[in-house]
């Protein structure tokens, strides 16, 4: 794996972090919006991530072939999802999105939840800082070899 794969892989998970945080910080804003702009309450949103295969000429096939488990091709995002989970009811007969019953739908997000997956995209992000960080410094030791 040369510097720059390693470098390029570390930044897309880099992207896709941040992407999963901003995507969590949404989730625990709208934490007790009853209603959106199709009437329903907020649904948690999810992100998808899968493998970066990019797309290379024939020709880098035939060169790299050897080489090909070596690569990294780093993360992406796939997409972002709604969880499809059941709204949670809560009494409270004053809310004028309140049902005949007196029963409000509140979004299907559980701020614990969040917390704990923002943690985990924060200490992601962290690692692939580490990460780059590393690979600049073995990188700057090799040129102070050749002095």
């Amino acid at each position: 794996m040369s510097y720059f794969s390693a470098l390029d892989a570390s930044a897309s998970a880099l992207t896709a972090q941040r992407l999963r945080m901003d995507i969590i910080s949404q989730n625990i804003a709208n934490a007790n919006t009853t209603r959106t702009e199709d009437g329903t309450p907020y649904r948690r949103k999810i992100v998808v991530f899968e493998e970066n295969k990019e797309s290379r000429p024939f020709s880098e096939y035939l060169t790299s072939a050897s080489r090909e488990r070596y690569l990294a091709n780093g993360v992406k995002v796939s997409g972002i999802i709604e969880d499809s989970t059941p709204f949670k009811k809560v009494y409270d007969p004053g809310n004028p999105d309140a049902d005949e019953e007196g029963y409000v739908e509140m979004p299907n997000v559980d701020v614990v939840t969040e917390m704990v997956n923002m943690i985990s995209a924060t200490r992601a992000y962290e690692a692939n800082v580490t990460s780059i960080n590393t690979t600049k410094s073995m990188a700057m030791k090799a040129l102070e070899i050749g002095r």
